[in-house]
């Protein structure tokens, strides 16, 4: 009988030992994936409450940005959205004055993720021009999901971007939306690829014209090469066009500046 008593409270003892151990793991398993996941400081100015600081503002980017890919900003509202999302119009108001705030944050949150990845990239490399090439790979190359912003789907927010971006500025408000730093993402990732240009070659006058082009190009080729093909020579069928355009643009840069 005391043998048995004895065992009992080994075996209790072990039961709460495995407790302890087993919850210690999932602390620290879910401490190490959120010091995993990242955040982009992003200009105020975008929203009237930061979609990152809540679940209902990340469930508010992640579906946006699906809906938005899916069915072109002209067809999406913050009715569809909210219906989404199971939530209401009013909710989505809280964070965005409208559809196209909402755009223009999207569009800024990717240059400024691009601009992290080329930070991060081009870190400890010397020569500018290793950097230079760097910077129009990750510009070019077709982007895939990063698993450090877990509600964005860059691979969607690319097809935005080549779809819709040119609407975030080709608007009335545009040098009251410039004065507030809207595009200040990518006027940032422009300066720093044309800083490269000028450490290679200190007297080519058109760096920011050159980079800003080429930026746009990135995009441009892509939509042509899928939509109106005879404006450009990127052809699938030569293989990945997102691969071509980082030949041509590589190849048209050096050649601008090649002294």
């Amino acid at each position: 009988m005391l043998i048995s008593k004895l065992f009992l409270k080994i075996f209790v003892v072990i039961l709460v030992l495995i407790i302890v151990i087993l919850l210690f793991r999932i602390v620290n398993y879910h401490t190490s994936l959120d010091m995993a996941l990242l955040r982009l400081e992003m200009n105020a100015k975008l929203f009237l409450r930061d979609p990152q600081e809540t679940d209902l503002g990340r469930k508010i980017i992640d579906q946006s940005i699906r809906m938005i890919d899916e069915l072109g900003l002209e067809a999406f509202t913050f009715k569809k959205l909210s219906i989404a999302i199971d939530s209401t119009e009013a909710s989505i108001y809280r964070y965005f004055e409208n559809k196209h705030k909402l755009l223009v944050y999207l569009i800024a949150w990717y240059w400024n993720w691009l601009e992290y990845r080329i930070d991060f990239e081009t870190h400890n490399v010397k020569s500018p021009e290793d950097r230079l090439a760097i910077a129009l790979r990750l510009v070019t190359e077709q982007k895939s999901y990063d698993l450090s912003f877990p509600s964005v789907d860059e691979s969607a927010l690319q097809r935005i971007i080549t779809n819709e971006s040119d609407k975030t500025y080709l608007t009335k408000q545009v040098d009251s939306d410039n004065r507030e730093g809207l595009f200040r993402g990518f006027k940032t990732i422009c300066k720093r690829i044309a800083d490269m240009i000028k450490e290679i070659n200190p007297s080519y006058q058109y760096a920011h014209a050159l980079v800003s082009t080429a930026l746009q190009s990135a995009h441009q080729q892509v939509f042509f090469a899928e939509h109106l093909p005879s404006l450009t020579e990127h052809d699938p069928r030569r293989g990945d066009i997102y691969q071509q355009n980082y030949v041509f643009l590589l190849e048209l840069i050096q050649k601008a500046i090649k002294e």
